[in-house]
């Protein structure tokens, strides 16, 4: 395969240019100017589109074993593709939880045959019942990517501290659910007018941010690598940003709807723009963009959370929270964070796909010669209407939407899918 007049952009080896790629057996063997076609080979004309290393996805839910009527994990992978994304890390709230090796390995065979690189992690504790933790060190040994409770906050500090002295030992990562239940009146809409105006309770920031620095605390004095997951109130970052600052090894997730939406999306979209944490308000949107733009938010991760679409259709409290996001992450990354003025595509880049290798010790060498082809061809100047959805679900409040960076093709090894 050659790859012509692309732009190439990778800052993990500081490339940023226009080139041709010639791609051979899932190996880019040659990257250069002119390059002349061999007979046969197929040619991809890239002009006016960026190729960029694969994403990585940190945080998603492929809803198996147990809720496969949601997604699974080859739905899931398909989703993955179409949005550009080569690696996903999978929660582990499914039913059973991913709390032994056993289930552990069973996911990740399946994982094995979807095309892309299929991480799992782990339950921090058993069946996600925050009583005693899981044998790490096996969970380890058998794959485990990371450990996480995620949807579930972890309420026992000496449990959580002696999870993260573990996890430093192991040099994994943990991942933090933050909401303490003591500030939820009701999940899933954010305390303040639009809550008042459903007759609901709300979930107030304060419910994130004490966990958030309480977690932080246990784990500068534990020396973990920590993750704070879906980062939803503008004083969340800047308790981030001063941790990072005292040397903490902290890092944390943003996700594109937290980066594009307020709660006032609740009142136009309804359970499609519920989710835990909460959209909460432009003060806090804004927060989380310049937490981006400064670094203290190092990740884009989608937390890909599927529902059937009568589950959906409940009354706003009774409906489950969280929303797909693989399809659209990109292309919204592109128009609220690039065409906004607020991050380069280098800097989208390297928040979905360089930070998360990094995170979690993938062996990712980027676009070089003689590395994998892990790669996503894109045009961040086409816009596209968001349509049709590859997950199983579809219960996303940017349905309709106009967006710019429309995936063309990702590239994983041998596999070359076109995503239109």
């Amino acid at each position: 395969m050659l790859i012509k007049n692309g732009h190439l952009i990778d800052p993990s080896n500081a490339l940023d240019r226009i080139a041709d790629m010639k791609i051979t057996d899932g190996i880019i063997r040659m990257i250069g100017q002119d390059l002349i076609p061999e007979e046969g080979e197929e040619i991809i004309e890239a002009e006016g589109c960026v190729i960029s290393p694969g994403l990585i996805d940190t945080h998603v839910h492929f809803r198996d074993p147990g809720f496969t009527e949601k997604e699974d994990i080859f739905t899931g992978a398909s989703a993955a593709i179409a949005g550009g994304f080569t690696t996903v890390v999978m929660m582990a709230n499914t039913r059973p939880a991913v709390s032994t090796p056993e289930i552990l390995k069973a996911n990740l065979e399946k994982g094995a045959q979807a095309g892309i690189h299929v991480l799992q992690a782990a339950t921090v504790t058993k069946d996600l019942k925050g009583g005693e933790l899981t044998d790490m060190p096996a969970l380890k040994a058998a794959g485990a990517a990371g450990f996480t409770d995620d949807g579930i906050p972890i309420m026992n500090e000496a449990l959580l501290r002696d999870a993260m002295e573990i996890c430093a030992e192991l040099d994994m990562p943990i991942s933090l659910h933050e909401e303490d239940p003591a500030f939820i009146a009701s999940a899933g809409v954010n305390k303040g007018k639009v809550s008042e105006a459903l007759g609901l309770g709300g979930a107030e920031a304060l419910a994130e941010e004490v966990m958030t620095a309480r977690d932080l605390a246990i784990a500068e004095t534990a020396g973990a690598k920590v993750v704070i997951q879906h980062v939803s109130s503008g004083k969340s970052v800047q308790l981030i940003r001063e941790a990072k600052k005292r040397g903490v090894d902290v890092h944390a997730e943003a996700t594109p709807h937290h980066f594009t939406l307020t709660e006032e999306a609740v009142l136009k979209y309804g359970t499609n723009a519920r989710m835990n944490p909460p959209l909460r308000t432009e003060k806090d949107r804004m927060e989380i963009i310049r937490g981006l733009m400064d670094g203290t938010i190092d990740l884009i991760a989608t937390d890909h959370a599927p529902h059937t679409a009568e589950e959906k259709a409940r009354p706003y409290a009774q409906a489950p929270s969280g929303i797909i996001g693989l399809e659209t992450a990109l292309p919204l990354a592109v128009t609220a964070l690039y065409k906004g003025g607020y991050l380069s595509l280098a800097g989208i880049i390297e928040k979905m796909s360089i930070n998360p290798a990094k995170l979690y010790g993938l062996d990712r060498p980027g676009i070089r010669a003689g590395a994998p082809a892990e790669l996503v061809i894109f045009a961040p100047d086409e816009k596209f209407t968001v349509t049709a959805f590859r997950s199983k679900a579809s219960n996303s409040p940017f349905t309709g939407w106009e967006l710019y960076g429309k995936i063309k093709y990702t590239i994983c090894g041998s596999n070359v899918w076109p995503t239109t």
